[in-house]
């Protein structure tokens, strides 16, 4: 960085990135500051400036440069410091010279300064609070001591379900996720996704994506989902209320089942035919990709916590217990940004199964699908120890209450996006979800299979299901 680039870089001020300082006879704060840019997104202290941005330099000897490297010795777990000398070529204070020191994030955070951490809040250094040491601690021990690799003690293979395992493969196999392994082999499949650990013993993501469903697990009791449809813009009354019990894919299927229920749906007649287009007041694959993040991203280490879907008059919140991790923020997160999934395995599963379809692209193509909707893109805010997506619904749809009984063409219609986001399914179950008669079900199931929109996989007496063509 020459003078010119200097001068440009600072003219902004100081920032979540940047400090400065006149001269190194500030060195310790200057550390602090070190500390706490490491222990967040990086940044640079340049001495030589002042706080209001005035370049004046300093006298940079031998001295200057092993005072400072002394000061580094209080760092925990050390720092490298990057350090470059700019001389001043203009001014009052020509010949003189700024020293630019920089650092990375820090690859073992958090990292302390003479025992005690600092964090960057805007453009100040603070002592880091225990609760964001914490999270830091955590986030260290990411790569190694992960919920969701840790030994689901206690749960064998009779605690999954046997068939969302094998639809999970061969959905990924359809999909060219997955080589057909020539099995079906229960603990084969789990190998194969990578969910077992110490030898045989299964993985706890293992146990969150494939238990069986609606069989409480003392052990999990946060495989749970509470969705509720809320009176009006406020929590002051219900008018449903629901809670379940799972494995991840069947708590998401009833995520969709409950807004396919109360999502209000835009209908109308198609000019100069007998037919009705009826249109949700979001994008399906927009609140889909919402759910499965919630899902993927959730802090699965609280026991207290779950996933939750609640719907207003006016508004859809999807909330996922846990925090952002890696400096990733709501503003980052829409934009082009590296994908660093809190549980990787579990949403290596996600991808295969087809729930998601590119890591770290989530928020971007939810934004996408609102604005090609004319819609609004989701705010995402950090609330305490959750993290909340909140869709606004269009003001034409506002107050109304679409309900279980749905009319017959956005009943197939549903069933026919049930379908083609949970392929796998048989008519009976569907029948409960949707709480519809057999009969009605099959009758839907016609409608679909004679317009070429669906087909039906394998023994229609044991096994066969059905799947979007």
């Amino acid at each position: 960085m020459n003078f010119s680039e200097l001068q440009k870089s600072i003219a902004a001020g100081e920032s979540l990135t940047l400090e400065l300082k006149k001269s190194t006879a500030e060195r310790e704060r200057a550390c602090r500051s070190l500390c706490a840019l490491a222990n967040g997104q990086g940044g640079q202290v340049v001495f030589g400036v002042t706080p209001s941005g005035k370049v004046v330099g300093q006298k940079v000897t031998d001295r200057t440069l092993e005072e400072l490297a002394q000061e580094f010795q209080g760092f925990e777990p050390p720092l490298s410091p990057k350090l470059q000398r700019i001389p001043v070529t203009e001014g009052d204070f020509r010949g003189l010279e700024v020293l630019l020191v920089q650092v990375e994030r820090a690859k073992h955070a958090p990292v302390s300064f003479r025992g005690i951490p600092y964090e960057r809040v805007l453009n100040t250094t603070r002592v880091m609070p225990r609760a964001n040491y914490h999270r830091l601690l955590i986030e260290s021990m990411h790569t190694t001591d992960r919920w969701e690799m840790q030994p689901a003690v206690g749960c064998s293979e009779d605690d999954l379900d046997s068939r969302e395992i094998v639809v999970t493969l061969e959905e990924s196999i359809r999909r060219g996720r997955s080589v057909d392994p020539g099995t079906r082999d229960i603990m084969g499949i789990l190998r194969g996704l990578g969910l077992l650990v110490n030898g045989e013993q299964l993985s706890r993501g293992a146990v969150a994506l494939f238990c069986k469903d609606e069989v409480a697990l003392p052990e999990f009791p946060q495989f749970n989902l509470r969705v509720a449809r809320f009176k009006g813009s406020s929590r002051d009354e219900f008018l449903d209320n629901r809670q379940y019990t799972g494995n991840a894919f069947a708590l998401m299927r009833r995520a969709e089942r409950f807004l396919m229920d109360w999502l209000p749906v835009a209908g109308k007649i198609v000019s100069g035919q007998m037919t009705r287009i009826d249109t949700p007041a979001l994008p399906t694959e927009a609140v889909r990709e919402a759910l499965a993040n919630a899902f993927i991203h959730r802090d699965y280490i609280s026991a207290a916590g779950s996933v939750a879907v609640a719907l207003y008059d006016d508004r859809l919140e999807i909330i996922s217990p846990g925090e952002l991790h890696f400096g990733l923020t709501p503003e980052i997160l829409y934009q082009p940004h590296e994908s660093k999934p809190w549980n990787p395995w579990i949403a290596k599963v996600f991808y295969r199964r087809g729930l998601i379809e590119t890591w770290g692209r989530g928020t971007l193509k939810i934004a996408s699908l609102m604005q090609e909707a004319g819609l609004p893109v989701p705010t995402l805010h950090e609330n305490t120890g959750s993290v909340l997506m909140t869709f606004k619904l269009p003001e034409q749809s506002r107050g109304v209450n679409v309900g279980v009984n749905v009319g017959v063409n956005v009943g197939v219609n549903a069933l026919f996006a049930y379908i083609q986001a949970n392929p796998g399914q048989r008519a009976g179950e569907m029948a409960v979800l949707f709480k519809v008669t057999q009969r009605t079900i099959e009758r839907w199931l016609k409608q679909l299979r004679e317009a070429d929109r669906i087909e039906f996989i394998g023994s229609s007496k044991i096994g066969g299901y059905y799947q979007k063509q």
